[in-house]
């Protein structure tokens, strides 16, 4: 009946929503460093079977389709995109690009992530006690921590992750610490924390600390960040796509009201 017309368009109408506030999510963060663009998926949801396929009639002959009714869709969740974004050059020392997979582990609150966040955002700073630290409202410090003399005159990141600092009197390059990398077997199951952090979770199995370069995980780049992988374009189409598919529901739920009008009049 128009009833469950209603009822389907009015899932796929909220469906579609979430899927607006998704891409209205990525457009907003076109220029964060080291965001990762989402998606929302979709699934349908359960079926009225009015008629099963196989069953047989006095002749012996299957039915070889059945009938089906089903009753809308719905969000199953959302889903991150780690594909590498573009990099940028910013000249400065303590900016820093994952070539690769990995992330930056950084101290939160226990409530937070557990007390580790992890994060694609290379654009690091110095705090009051000369910690490496993120260049956001919170200051996360960077693990392990890696202190910075007060009298260094020029900070170097190597490759691999080496700290080494230039301070006056010294010939030879001072290594102050060793910047660590961390990977996940399904970096897709990680916790959105907002800060551009990520939490550990059961679904994205336990983090694997290491040097950049090592087991699978990307190289540092000193000088340059990573720039969001949200594609304008793309986004703007999905953002039409999703306009269409509402307006389209919108014509269910007016076709399915027209029904029931009608089935109202009959009596009349």
């Amino acid at each position: 009946m128009a009833i469950i017309a209603l009822q389907s368009a009015s899932t796929g109408l909220s469906a579609l929503n979430t899927a607006l506030d998704v891409t209205a999510n990525n457009l907003a963060n076109v220029n964060t460093p080291g965001f990762k663009q989402s998606r929302a998926n979709f699934q349908d949801l359960l079926y009225i079977e009015r008629a099963q396929p196989g069953t047989e009639n006095a002749n012996g002959d299957q039915r070889p389709t059945g009938l089906y009714v089903g009753l809308g869709v719905k969000v199953s969740g959302t889903q991150q995109n780690f594909e590498q974004g573009a990099p940028q050059a910013t000249g400065r020392v303590l900016d820093v690009m994952v070539q690769g997979n990995g992330f930056f582990r950084v101290s939160t609150e226990n409530e937070m992530g557990g007390g580790t966040g992890y994060t694609r955002a290379g654009n690091f700073t110095l705090n009051s006690e000369g910690e490496i630290v993120m260049a956001n409202d919170q200051g996360r410090r960077l693990q392990p921590v890696i202190q910075v003399p007060d009298d260094a005159e020029h900070i170097d990141i190597s490759a691999s992750g080496e700290v080494t600092v230039t301070v006056p009197g010294e010939i030879e390059p001072r290594q102050v610490g060793q910047l660590e990398l961390t990977t996940f077997i399904n970096p897709s199951g990680l916790e959105q924390l907002g800060e551009n952090l990520l939490g550990e979770t059961a679904a994205s199995g336990p983090p694997q600390n290491g040097e950049p370069g090592t087991d699978n995980r990307g190289r540092l780049l000193q000088g340059f960040l990573e720039s969001s992988n949200v594609d304008p374009t793309r986004e703007l189409i999905e953002l039409i796509r999703t306009q269409r598919a509402f307006d389209m529901n919108s014509q269910t739920i007016r076709a399915a009201d027209e029904v029931l009008r009608t089935v109202s009049q009959l009596r009349q």
